[in-house]
């Protein structure tokens, strides 16, 4: 008799098999889907009476929403689903996001005003933690390219993108003390965050672990 397939590994193995076909630009096409819908709802007035801050916010949130995917990405390879192939594309995607947030508040939060901006970094450190967390990300940003791995060599390439941790764990902590009144969803953020890289640690030191007999 043939021997019978765990239907849920033959699930993975078929979603594995769609993901193949599916090209990377689809990622960066599905990625800014959302920066013109903000674009629209901006021109059309759909953002409420403060359409500023809710660009400022909506910008953020969706950087951190790609940081946090592209965290994801590790553990589900774990369980046998393979979405390595686009973990680039997300990246750069939270990238865009973080650095059109941060765009925002310069320009059309601060009026490029350097001195008030300045007295800002200084009465709101969650500023500056949110700074470091975009500052981490640029050097990714700038690798994240076939020729920087050859240039840098795997391992090193490897290390350097390790600043992927700092990237979201100063986005989720700048949201969190942004909004101040504690609300759910930037709690769910940073406990994601926290909970993803305590499963790489925990991961990372089982590889390590001696085998007993």
């Amino acid at each position: 008799m043939p021997a019978k397939t765990c239907p849920r590994i033959s699930e993975v193995e078929s979603l594995n098999q769609l993901f193949r076909r599916l090209p990377t630009w689809a990622v960066y096409l599905a990625g800014v889907l959302p920066f013109l819908w903000i674009v629209w709802l901006a021109v059309t007035g759909g953002l409420g009476a403060d359409p500023v801050k809710a660009i400022e916010l909506r910008l953020g949130e969706l950087g951190l929403q790609f940081l946090i995917g592209g965290l994801v990405i590790t553990p589900l390879r774990w369980f046998g689903l393979n979405l390595m192939k686009f973990r680039r594309a997300v990246g750069l995607v939270a990238f865009f996001y973080i650095a059109m947030h941060l765009s925002a508040w310069v320009v059309l939060d601060m009026g490029l005003r350097w001195s008030e901006m300045a007295n800002d970094l200084v009465k709101r450190w969650y500023i500056i933690i949110g700074m470091a967390g975009f500052a981490a990300m640029i050097p990714l940003a700038v690798t994240s390219n076939n020729a920087s791995v050859k240039r840098l060599g795997a391992a090193a390439w490897r290390r350097l993108h390790k600043l992927t941790y700092v990237a979201v764990l100063a986005g989720a902590v700048h949201y969190v003390v942004l909004v101040k009144a504690w609300p759910v969803e930037p709690l769910l953020y940073l406990g994601a965050a926290i909970l993803l890289l305590a499963a790489r640690a925990w991961k990372a030191r089982a590889r390590f672990l001696p085998v007993s007999a």
